[in-house]
């Protein structure tokens, strides 16, 4: 895949970081840096559109209301243990 160069500022101590990094896995500072830079935009794309996605269900009405949450979670444990908001079955995932 073709490449392309990136000039970043960051601070000194994040430099200094990674070239400590490159220094000890035997690689460039560019090739550790664009890792990381690839790494991370995964992780930051997958948190992106999984906020726009979580917006959307709530502008369709999709969300649960907090007092409903609240008081499930306040539940647990009890012999009066609520159902899941939004569910006709208890939570399973206390510690099963």
């Amino acid at each position: 895949m073709p490449s392309t160069t990136l000039t970043v500022h960051v601070d000194a101590s994040v430099n200094e970081r990674l070239e400590r990094l490159a220094k000890s896995t035997g690689r460039s500072r560019d090739v550790v840096a664009a890792e990381l830079l690839n790494g991370s935009l995964d992780v930051y794309e997958w948190q992106v559109e999984s906020i726009q996605q979580a917006i959307s269900s709530l502008d369709r009405g999709e969300g649960i209301p907090h007092h409903e949450v609240r008081d499930w979670v306040a539940s647990w444990g009890t012999e009066t243990e609520k159902a899941v908001p939004g569910s006709t079955t208890k939570a399973a995932s206390k510690g099963s």
